[in-house]
Parts: C-alpha cells; structure tokens; sequence
C-alpha cells in the first residue's frame, strides 16, 4: 500500500514525542494516540516550514517558547460543558452553605479548559448566596493558553449556554453579538485566570484552598504523576476542604493526602 502521508512519522518520533509532552506536562500519551498526535503536530511543521518531525523536534528542543506552547495546546484536550458532572454542585453547594461566612472563601478550578467549569462553580456561588457580594473568589487554571483566552472572555455560542435553564441564562448572561452570550460582568469578577502547569514543583496560589475541582484531567496522567500532583495539592487545602474528581477517576492510590468521601469527592486524610 502506498505511503499517503505528507510527512514521514516514525517510531522513534512517536516515542520522542510521548517523552518531551510527559516530562512537560505529565501527559501520558497511549499507543492508540498515534494519528492523533500525527494529525495535530504536521499542523505545526506546516506552520513552522519543517519538512519532518525530527526537524521540528530539534527545532522545539532549541528553547522555543512559543514553540513549546503551541506543542502542548496541540496534544491537549478540551472536552467540557456547563454543569458537567452536575451532582458535584450541588455537593459545592452545601460545602458553601456549610462554610457560610466563617472566612472568605478560595476555590480552585485546576483544568478549566474554555471556561464553562468555572463560570458553573461561579453560578454555584451566586445562587447558594443570593448574589455577588459575599467573599467568594475562583483561581481558573488550564496549561493551554489558546482555551484560557476564551474562558477569559467568557463569550459562548448559544448552543454552550442551550442546557441552561432559561432563568440561568437570563441572570448570568447577556445576549451579544451572532448568536453568542456573555457571562455577566458580576461573574467574570469572581473569577482569577492564569496558566498553570500541574507539573510545576509549586503553585502561585496564596492562602488556603476551600475546594479543588481536578476533573478529568487526571485520566491523562500515569499514577506516578497523579500522586506527585496530588502531594501538592494537599498542603493548599484546608482541613475541611475538598477535592472534586472526575467520574472515571479513582485517587486510592493517594490516600496519605486524601480519602474518599463519596461520589467521586474526597476530603483530607487527617
């Protein structure tokens, strides 16, 4: 059968590949990822003029930056919606309540993709406090940077914001241009953006954590980099705080930092 493809893509690319986006990003990449991978890296030799992979490895490996962000954005994948996972808000809900005024209170959205995470734990902040004004804000996190300018702008097309109810989309949006909606200003100032690489040795989060949602960012990552992220995590959280998952996600590997408390969220290990 003939050869098809524009550029050549060998094993050792492949496997050159995997290493540099793990010890980057901790992303662990299946052999089943391969076209995948192929598909969206020759859209950067194209956009870079390399003529084959190796050419464009060596050119990423000279310290490019910006290389380097568009590699990552590349292999990253942003799959997400609003109220995702709905029963974890109600669940944030009644930590909210629970919390009350006692101190103001931090959340962290570890792997907020194009926003609508954030912005749902934001509604969620609204509706149990009856508005803007109590002492509630949001880090947003993601690695791509491409995403986090969308969540920043918090501008969604009307079928992003179709599963709302109207009463939602009626209080925390306003209609905008071409079919698309913009959350409301009160919403977007309870909200903090930044580009966080899990990987770091640190985080630039000050103060301690009420809640962490990491939701299926973690079925990316091997055990070893889980727990390495999880150990960071623990420090950041208060004693009472919690960790949200996703649903395909299990942390008992983790239960030196934390422990299940049911329904995919877990608590500190005292």
């Amino acid at each position: 059968m003939p050869h098809t493809r524009e550029f050549l893509f060998t094993d050792q690319d492949f496997l050159h590949i995997r290493k540099l986006i793990h010890d980057y990003a901790g992303i662990a990449l299946a052999d089943s990822k391969r076209e995948l991978v192929y598909s969206r890296l020759a859209r950067r030799l194209r956009a870079t003029g390399a003529k084959t992979f190796a050419e464009y490895l060596a050119l990423l490996q000279r310290n490019n930056a910006g290389e380097w962000e568009a590699f990552t954005n590349s292999l990253t994948t942003n799959l997400t919606s609003f109220f995702r996972e709905a029963h974890h808000f109600n669940l944030l809900a009644d930590h909210l309540r629970k919390l009350g005024k006692s101190h103001p209170i931090q959340l962290w959205c570890s792997a907020c993709s194009t926003g609508e995470e954030a912005y749902s734990m934001a509604i969620t902040v609204a509706e149990t406090f009856g508005g803007f004004d109590h002492s509630v804000s949001i880090i947003a996190s993601d690695l791509d940077s491409h995403v986090l300018a969308t969540a920043r702008a918090g501008r969604y097309k009307a079928d992003a914001v179709s599963k709302l109810s109207l009463q939602r989309i009626e209080r925390f949006f306003t209609p905008a241009d071409a079919g698309y909606f913009l959350a409301r200003p009160e919403l977007q100032r309870m909200i903090e953006f930044k580009r966080i690489n899990l990987q770091d040795a640190s985080y630039p989060i000050r103060g301690q954590l009420d809640g962490i949602f990491c939701r299926n960012v973690m079925i990316y990552f091997d055990k070893d980099t889980q727990l390495a992220i999880l150990r960071k995590f623990a420090p950041l959280v208060r004693s009472d705080g919690l960790l949200f998952a996703g649903h395909s996600e299990n942390f008992n590997h983790a239960a030196a930092y934390f422990k299940l408390r049911g329904q995919t969220v877990y608590e500190k290990t005292a």
